[in-house]
């Protein structure tokens, strides 16, 4: 099995998306399906047809979760070094272009809306094992880019 890399606010994120779906939704869920099911014929009853699928929805995100954090490998401070790893965050420049700081998280915590970039994007393989100064060639899926690296956190 290979690690999940998260760090460690991805980590509790992930945690508590978990109790969440384990508790409350699970909770919400049989209650839909208890009141479809006194709706009358269940052959017929859409809204119970709906809540099931809501039921397999959660328990398939459940078992997602629960390997993710099994496989977890959290990331911390003291594991940062000179070239940009999982965790780093970094500052990039594209010539001619304006400074960008991105966070290299594992897949599980990406979220490019929040500067979080997947170490399996082309953008995060690209960054991984640089050091500053270096100008880096990303293949990305609408071409290849130039950027340097400005600064590792």
């Amino acid at each position: 099995m290979t690690n999940t890399f998260l760090t460690r606010d991805g980590f509790t994120k992930l945690q508590q998306e978990l109790e969440e779906l384990r508790t409350t939704r699970r909770h919400e869920i049989a209650t839909r399906l208890h009141e479809a099911q006194e709706g009358g014929e269940l052959i017929e009853n859409a809204e119970y047809e709906d809540a099931k699928n809501e039921q397999a929805f959660n328990e398939g995100r459940i078992n997602e979760l629960e390997m993710i954090l099994a496989t977890a490998r959290v990331i911390t401070d003291e594991e940062k070094h000179e070239a940009v790893q999982v965790g780093s965050t970094v500052t990039i420049q594209e010539e001619g272009g304006k400074k960008i700081t991105y966070t290299i998280v594992g897949a599980a915590e990406s979220n490019p809306r929040e500067g979080k970039v997947s170490n399996e994007s082309p953008l995060g393989k690209a960054l991984l094992n640089k050091k500053l100064g270096d100008k880096i060639k990303i293949d990305a899926p609408a071409g290849a880019y130039e950027v340097k690296l400005l600064k590792i956190n």
